[in-house]
């Protein structure tokens, strides 16, 4: 049985998810955009420090649930802009043992909550 999950668990999230799930194999993040998650507020930016808050939530979030960026075994990256792709790479990429790196799928989206310009859903395997 799926395990549902929200942190911080004082937010409350106003809409119908959770941001991560655990299952007996995987841990699935939904998709994060650069936001406070302590006071849920937006921290808007250019693609660098967006993409910079993005992946401190994802690796807090996994930290919570006992696993950490080497786990990350699957990313999905959407962002406004294609072109700012090798920006958002550039700090991306940091996160992750070189050459190390999930399967990772980037689309270009209209918008994004909050007028974020990138967002990252992630899965990551769970240790046995």
């Amino acid at each position: 049985m799926p395990e549902h999950r929200n942190y911080p668990d004082h937010i409350k999230i106003g809409a119908p998810f959770s941001n991560v799930v655990l299952d007996d194999t995987h841990a699935y993040l939904a998709g994060l955009v650069a936001a406070d998650v302590e006071e849920g507020l937006a921290v808007l930016g250019d693609i660098r420090a967006e993409t910079e808050v993005v992946m401190n939530t994802v690796a807090m979030l996994l930290g919570k649930v006992g696993l950490d960026m080497s786990d990350v075994v699957r990313c999905d990256v959407h962002l406004t802009d294609l072109t700012e792709m090798d920006a958002m790479n550039g700090v991306y990429g940091g996160y992750f043992e070189d050459g190390k790196y999930p399967a990772r799928t980037t689309t270009q989206s209209g918008a994004l909550f909050g007028g974020s310009r990138v967002e990252v859903t992630c899965m990551a395997r769970r240790r046995n």
